[in-house]
């Protein structure tokens, strides 16, 4: 019973942050379910189209490594290529 209200109580304080978390909409395409998985079990997909306009496939190169190897995202090297070619092909400046 004491787990049940912990969780009840996290619950009730994290609902208002979820309420105003934005849904992000990508353009479909091979890669889109791999930039899902990965690049949103670290942050918020908005970033994508925000940083588009600035980056053409060498920035989203440079970004996917940089998220790999400083900032030590889990990527694996089949999937990082695939989540460049779907930035590089949907989302180049």
């Amino acid at each position: 019973m004491k787990k049940f209200a912990i969780a009840v109580v996290i619950a009730l304080i994290a609902s208002p942050a979820l309420a105003d978390e934005q849904v992000i909409k990508l353009k479909q395409g091979p890669g889109l379910d791999k930039v899902e998985a990965n690049c949103a079990a670290c942050h918020t997909l908005a970033y994508i189209p925000m940083n588009s306009p600035f980056l053409n496939a060498a920035g989203w190169d440079a970004t996917v490594n940089k998220m790999i190897n400083a900032l030590k995202a889990p990527i694996d090297e089949t999937d990082a290529k695939e989540i460049k070619e779907y930035l590089a092909k949907n989302y180049s400046g």
